[in-house]
């Protein structure tokens, strides 16, 4: 009688270090998930951003004699939100609440819905003797054409002549008694409809610095009021006799 030979199952041993290998490829892979994953929220995070912040950290920017103190949400671009020696800080704030960026104001800085109630500022070191109320008497109203047209809160416009350098734009001027005149350069025509801030004023403030901001034409019926927030906010901004040397300087 034949015998019928049952065959031993076959084993092999698997090199360990190829098992390490396996073991070390899925743990990279599996880090590589998280880390892909935490990406994915920073940049997302980033991009619904659109470069703002909502952080609200103190800096200190130094621009000549004077000592900036703003928050982080309001310092407009993101290199410059550092404490430091600068030649220009640019900052934007909701009006009348003249507050920086956050989750609330999500919508007026980014203009949805057609909100326009954002002004931009900018200080730097003072370029000329005087404001542009004070260049007003001796400069602007050699360049204007004359009569104005009436404007809101006792504003009166004036086109510019042809041969001034401000073609496509209005003077904007309303008197205030026992001071000169508040006055501020518009865009007009298309151009003013396409800008978010068509209008623009500057002021003197601080140690021979200058302020410059830019707003809606709709707040020149709130003149008045628009100035002096602007004056006040950069009152609580700016301290002078500051010492540049003492503070490392932006890149």
């Amino acid at each position: 009688m034949t015998k019928t030979v049952t065959a031993e199952p076959e084993f092999r041993v698997v090199d360990s270090s190829l098992m390490l290998k396996v073991f070390y490829a899925f743990a990279a892979m599996a880090l590589l998930s998280v880390v892909i994953t935490l990406a994915g929220k920073w940049f997302g995070h980033e991009i619904a951003m659109g470069g703002h912040t909502d952080d609200a950290t103190m800096r200190e920017v130094v621009i000549g004699n004077n000592v900036i103190a703003a928050p982080s949400n309001m310092i407009r671009f993101e290199q410059a939100r550092r404490d430091g020696v600068a030649s220009r800080l640019d900052l934007y704030m909701r009006y009348p609440q003249m507050d920086g960026y956050s989750e609330a104001a999500r919508d007026d800085f980014n203009n949805a819905r057609g909100s326009r109630n954002i002004l931009f500022m900018a200080f730097e070191d003072q370029m000329m003797s005087r404001d542009m109320s004070g260049r007003f008497a001796p400069i602007y109203s050699a360049l204007i054409v004359r009569p104005g047209v009436p404007g809101p809160a006792g504003i009166t416009f004036y086109d510019f002549t042809e041969k001034s350098g401000y073609l496509g734009e209005v003077l904007a001027v309303a008197e205030r008694p026992g001071r000169e005149p508040f006055v501020a350069r518009c865009l007009s025509g298309a151009r003013a409809e396409e800008s978010l801030a068509p209008c623009e004023r500057d002021v003197l403030v601080g140690d021979s610095l200058s302020l410059s901001y830019r707003f809606s034409s709709e707040f020149l019926g709130d003149w008045q009021a628009l100035d002096a927030a602007v004056v006040t906010e950069a009152a609580t901004m700016v301290r002078t006799s500051a010492a540049p040397a003492a503070m490392p300087a932006q890149q």
